[in-house]
């Protein structure tokens, strides 16, 4: 295995970790900053204020996201099977 074939399949791993994280963090991270402004605004300092409405967006968007995620990972790691003997060579 050459060093170029181990940092081509590190890329790519850490590419669809992103891709798979992306959707939820972004929920989170938007979420978050509309609960911060909303209890800025209103001076309500209740830690469940925050933390609530973000679980309940995580689970939205694996619900609506999920199977989509889950294809892109069946995708990703038939190829990287399929590629394996490639990979060992003589």
């Amino acid at each position: 295995m050459n060093q170029d074939v181990v940092v081509n399949l590190t890329m790519g791993a850490m590419e669809m970790a992103l891709k798979l994280a992306l959707p939820l963090l972004l929920a989170g991270l938007v979420v978050g900053l509309v609960v911060s402004i909303f209890q800025a605004v209103t001076q309500i300092q209740e830690m469940t204020l925050a933390f609530i409405p973000k679980v309940l967006a995580l689970v939205v968007v694996i619900a609506i996201a999920g199977p989509w995620m889950l294809g892109q990972l069946q995708t990703y790691t038939h190829e990287l099977y399929k590629g394996i003997p490639n990979l060992v060579g003589p």
